[in-house]
């Protein structure tokens, strides 16, 4: 039972609880009067290494001929979208035992009727919801590594059950070069729908992989709050923002460096964000970058609510949550009433100060870049035919060649004049066609004929 806590009201949520999870009522009654019986509970690996150095580890169940499950001195990356409120299992080992290539390893935890009772109570049961728990708990891997914060990554040939249930890991990335196992993207994995929901009885997690000689692997389980990047952007701004002055001093060095050849007097700086090419709501960029472009806070937690990658999409280095900063100066910029709506662009000058594009130049710029398109569209035709030439004489001769026939009729166009004229003059048109007796005319001449 929890130290200091109400009974009688911790007794009503698990009965609550495990009234939800299908019990009958005079189940879930009984089940609460039996963990209220109980006067002290420890829950596995709760704050405590306890248990490691004897021979039955609390929260690891040691097979019969392997080792004693060491506690691993490896860090973990913070993940932003979850807050962690227990640690069930500590970074842990997978150790390797005898020659075989495929190991195999067994864990146990068991949560507390307080943590039973958070799981179960935040479960989204809303008509067409995926059924998603708000409180997880989380199973994460990671390399054997103690240099430096270790980031997830799966075992190779990782298969893990929950309970004697198999659990469902990310699919591999296929993979072109040869000999080379497809590895699973590397994120954490909800084991909640798997795990039972009691303080009463533990959970078991059993872990298989393919070893490797020189790299070794760890595996912990944590109880975590899922986060969403509304959450997140609501955290952001009461950090507070960057004070605009020290955006505007910035701004000064930039354009009054003594050591850059080129003297820039002013420079043009978007105020749309990188990512959704509209202009931002809250401009922000992390303190590790020293550019001046920022990017949407909004847009940037969502991309990566979707897809965590945590980098800045202005200079490609890495963008932690937890250095990034809104800017007081441009976030002054937007909502100053000076800056047209339909204008996103603005020229900052040496003195901090910051000015609109003006709408004469903005004008002259789109009035050059229509008639370059005006241009690019244009074709112009140029005559390589060469007429009193060699060339132009072949292709006269091929042109009379194809309108005649074998008995040497009269050119096709003289055809086709005389059938455009009245029946009762064809014999005049006959006649008065000059004879060509193989003999071409001048390349590109049409000759008029007076049929009346």
């Amino acid at each position: 039972m929890i130290p200091g806590g109400n009974m009688s009201y911790t007794a009503a949520a698990y009965q609550q609880m495990l009234s939800l999870a299908g019990y009958t009522a005079a189940q879930a009654q009984q089940a609460a009067l039996s963990a209220n019986a109980r006067s002290t509970f420890q829950p596995s690996f709760a704050g405590t290494t306890a248990g490691f150095g004897g021979a039955s580890a609390a929260g690891y169940q040691v097979k019969p001929g392997s080792s004693v499950p060491q506690r691993a001195d490896v860090k973990l990356k913070k993940l932003p979208f979850y807050d962690i409120h227990a640690e069930l299992l500590p970074p842990t080992s997978l150790l390797a035992q005898g020659s075989s290539r495929f190991q195999e390893a067994q864990f146990q935890f068991q949560l507390t009727l307080q943590q039973a009772s958070e799981i179960a109570s935040t479960r989204d049961i809303r008509m067409g919801s995926k059924l998603d728990y708000q409180h997880q708990i989380q199973l994460r891997f990671c390399p054997l590594d103690s240099s430096a914060e270790q980031g997830d990554e799966f075992p190779p040939s990782i298969c893990v059950t929950v309970n004697s249930k198999m659990c469902q890991l990310p699919n591999p990335i296929p993979t072109n070069k040869p000999n080379v196992e497809p590895k699973r993207p590397p994120k954490p994995i909800s084991i909640t729908p798997y795990c039972k929901l009691s303080p009463m009885n533990p959970n078991v997690v059993n872990i298989k992989w393919a070893s490797e000689f020189s790299k070794g692997w760890v595996v912990g389980i944590w109880l975590v709050e899922k986060l969403t990047s509304e959450q997140l952007l609501d955290r952001l701004k009461m950090k507070g923002s960057r004070n605009p002055e020290f955006t505007r001093e910035i701004i000064k060095k930039k354009l009054n460096d003594d050591e850059d050849e080129i003297a820039t007097t002013n420079l043009k700086v978007t105020v749309a964000c990188p990512l959704g090419k509209m202009r931002m709501t809250i401009p922000c960029r992390p303190t590790t970058c020293d550019h001046l472009q920022c990017f949407d806070a909004m847009l940037f937690l969502q991309m990566n609510e979707r897809k965590p990658t945590w980098q800045c999409p202005v200079c490609d280095k890495p963008a932690l949550y937890d250095n990034l900063m809104v800017d007081g100066y441009f976030l002054e910029v937007i909502k100053d009433p000076v800056l047209p709506t339909e204008e996103n662009e603005i020229i900052l000058n040496q003195d901090g100060s910051w000015h609109p594009v003006p709408i004469e130049k903005e004008e002259t710029k789109k009035k050059k870049e229509e008639k370059k398109e005006e241009d690019k569209e244009e074709v112009d035709l140029v005559d390589l035919s060469d007429d009193d030439g060699e060339g132009g004489s072949k292709k006269a001769s091929a042109a009379a060649a194809a309108a005649s026939d074998d008995d040497g009729a009269a050119p096709k166009t003289t055809e086709t004049t005389a059938a455009a004229s009245n029946s009762d003059d064809e014999g005049e048109a006959a006649a008065a066609a000059p004879a060509s007796n193989g003999t071409p005319g001048p390349s590109g001449e049409i000759e008029c004929i007076d049929l009346e």
